[in-house]
């Protein structure tokens, strides 16, 4: 049996008033979850249609709309044919409504509140016998849950109370294998560090990056004194991202060919594949579907894609280096306004940032007060969220 420390749901501000929604508005994340080496082994998917989350409220209700939701998105776009683990209600067990999931790509989440009822038991012994693997949710010990233990594949345990690098060492010293939560882009801060000098050499090559025009000679220079830099840059140019279909003699080819607004986003992607050396895959997977995101709802807000992407891109650069972001903004050539977001700071330009992280943490309630106030499109937000994941798949493949 495997074994999973994960996050609760961040505490809830208040609903917003159901009247002030109208159509049928649906919101699908995602959170990753890692084994010992940081490695991706699967995804709960989080599902919320309308004022309603689907952990909460009507039994029935929340079942439809979360078998709806996975019909309508799909399992595969969004976990990258990696288990999806999809929390149950006692609805979708007892009626069997969560056999419109393929077996062999699902994990059934039961919470352990359910986990005791006859009727529960006998579907999941059912549903066991179909295929499907089974997580008993929110666990505590307590001998009732026996039954249940014994069909289980997981167990999940929170350990929120706990910091990030404490709840780390807890759950590894008690013999927990796998990993979900805020805590995987949590960094372990070593305090009074210098910038690396490979890193200040990273940020200076980003900063000859947005100069208006760049200055490809001085930048190739500044390239080609890493060789896995160049190596890096040379495969993405010839990616199913960027492919040129062009013999290439230099860096400085690579680049005229490119474009400056295609080469700031080749260039960017080498330089954060190289400072999350070590790291867990997942981080530079988020740091890229953030920067996709950002770039491409950027519109709705009236500011600046590039901008965007780069704001997307960096934010995850603590949870890389092990510094925090504010050692790390002075090195940056960027805005103000930018380092500000960047460091949490609220104001105009963190707007789609903040409305991914909570997104991305299942916080419903503070994306819908975002999107009140700033008139954002559920709609548009929810495809750009969904292009970002498809594409950030191809950039990681491209990029490692």
């Amino acid at each position: 049996m495997d074994t999973v420390a994960m996050q609760i749901e961040p505490a809830k501000g208040p609903e917003i008033a159901p009247q002030k929604w109208a159509g049928d508005m649906r919101y699908v994340a995602r959170q990753p979850i890692l084994n010992l080496e940081g490695r991706v082994q699967g995804y709960e998917l989080l599902f919320r249609s309308g004022p309603l989350a689907v952990s909460r409220g009507d039994g029935d209700l929340a079942a439809q709309i979360m078998l709806d939701n996975v019909v309508i998105f799909g399992l595969e776009r969004f976990t990258n044919g990696l288990p999806a683990f999809v929390s149950c209600s006692s609805e979708a067990l007892t009626e069997r409504l969560v056999c419109v999931l393929s077996p062999k790509e699902t994990v059934l989440g039961i919470p352990a509140s359910l986990a005791t009822a006859p009727k529960v038991l006998d579907a999941c012994r059912e549903l066991k016998g179909r295929g499907f693997r089974l997580a008993l949710d929110d666990f505590t010990w307590n001998a009732n849950l026996e039954p249940l233990l014994r069909l289980a594949d997981y167990i999940r345990v929170d350990f929120n109370r706990m910091g990030a690098e404490e709840q780390d060492k807890q759950a590894r010293a008690r013999g927990f294998t796998l990993f979900q939560g805020n805590y995987i882009c949590h960094p372990v801060l070593v305090r009074n560090r210098k910038m690396p000098a490979n890193r200040l050499f990273h940020f200076e090559i980003v900063r000859e990056l947005y100069r208006d025009p760049i200055e490809v000679r001085k930048l190739g220079k500044l390239v080609m004194r890493d060789a896995s830099l160049t190596y890096r840059l040379l495969r993405l140019v010839n990616s199913a991202l960027y492919a040129s279909h062009q013999e290439l003699r230099s860096i400085d080819s690579a680049m005229l060919i490119l474009g400056d607004d295609t080469l700031r986003r080749v260039i960017s992607l080498a330089v954060l594949s190289e400072m999350n050396g070590g790291r867990p895959t997942e981080i530079l997977r988020m740091a890229l579907m953030r920067a996709c995101f950002c770039e491409s709802a950027a519109g709705n807000c009236k500011l600046d894609a590039a901008e965007q992407y780069l704001l997307g891109m960096l934010s995850l650069l603590p949870a890389m280096l092990g510094l925090s972001m504010e050692d790390i903004t002075p090195s940056l050539p960027l805005r103000s306004e930018i380092c500000e977001a960047l460091q949490g700071r609220a104001n105009p330009d963190r707007r789609l940032l903040t409305w991914l992280e909570s997104h991305e943490r299942g916080d419903w309630t503070t994306c819908d007060l975002m999107m009140e106030a700033s008139g954002l499109s559920q709609e548009k937000l929810m495809q750009c969220y969904a292009d970002a994941v498809s594409w950030a798949e191809t950039a990681l493949h491209s990029a490692l």
